[in-house]
């Protein structure tokens, strides 16, 4: 059953009164490194935002019934930026609780939402399944409420992934729009690189109809996959190599280069999967 979201609580008369968290409880699935795709686009071709923020302040928004993969987040990003203030949220006060011993320097754990009850602007916002389990109709809102809480450079993820993090998709927001959506699959793991549809992000699994951009792309990038098949037998690293030059060359915004393709990656700018309405 598909969850709409909650309206939102503070008292627009007293902006710097808290409400009720923003948001609805979500199925809380998780398992450890299941992040890991993602977190390393973090602590690699974004890394720069964190290095050069004035407060490395972080938020996982929604981490589930295990607070695994906001722990692992903390020490990865620790990596990059030293000192980095990472807060788990959740609007369960149970994964609250299960959370907090698990606190240490720079790692803390709170009950919220939406509204991100955080001392500051962060630079880095997740939010990995949790906006799928909310209506589409619901996203751009809750897009605005964390996008007018970032500091100046910061970016929110609005993500999707397997239960393993074998298939993942996410969109990165600034302040003022979308930017980009981010494909990362593991090799070995689909037999067709649309077959990554069924985790796309809120916004855009239902757009994956013909006419849409969405729809485009991932047809797209089954053809260079196909034509790439020669590849093969020096392993699929080159193959997905072969298919993001190929989208490259026929006029995809393909971001990054080589070295994040063969991750089993896959940026392109927001304009080429922007919904038509």
């Amino acid at each position: 059953m598909v969850q709409k979201a909650e309206r939102v609580t503070t008292n627009p008369g007293n902006p710097g009164k808290r409400g009720r968290p923003v948001g609805n409880v979500t199925r809380g699935t998780t398992n450890p490194n299941r992040m890991r795709r993602l977190d390393r686009w973090l602590a690699g071709p974004q890394a720069w935002r964190l290095r050069s923020a004035a407060d490395p302040l972080v938020v996982d928004l929604g981490y589930g019934a295990s607070p695994a993969t906001a722990v692992e987040l903390f020490e990865r990003l620790a990596a990059v930026r030293p000192g980095v203030r990472v807060f788990g949220i959740e609007i369960e006060p149970e994964r609250v609780r299960v959370a907090k011993p698990l606190e240490r320097p720079g790692l803390s754990f709170l009950l919220g939402g939406f509204e991100l009850p955080v001392p500051g602007n962060p630079v880095l916002v997740r939010a990995f399944n949790v906006l799928r389990q909310y209506e589409e109709s619901d996203v751009q809102r809750i897009w605005r409420l964390v996008q007018d809480r970032l500091a100046p450079g910061g970016l929110f993820i609005d993500g999707t992934c397997d239960e393993i993090g074998r298939r993942v998709t996410w969109i990165a927001l600034d302040s003022l729009r979308p930017l980009t959506l981010s494909m990362s699959v593991r090799f070995g793991s689909f037999d067709l690189p649309s077959d990554i549809a069924e985790r796309l992000p809120k916004a855009l699994i239902h757009r994956n109809v013909p006419g849409e951009r969405i729809h485009g792309l991932l047809q797209a990038m089954d053809k260079a996959w196909l034509e790439s098949a020669p590849l093969a037998p020096f392993g699929n690293r080159q193959r997905w190599t072969a298919m993001c030059r190929a989208l490259l060359d026929g006029g995809w915004p393909v971001q990054d280069g080589p070295s994040r393709w063969r991750l089993g990656e896959l940026t392109v700018g927001w304009e080429a999967v922007e919904p038509l309405d």
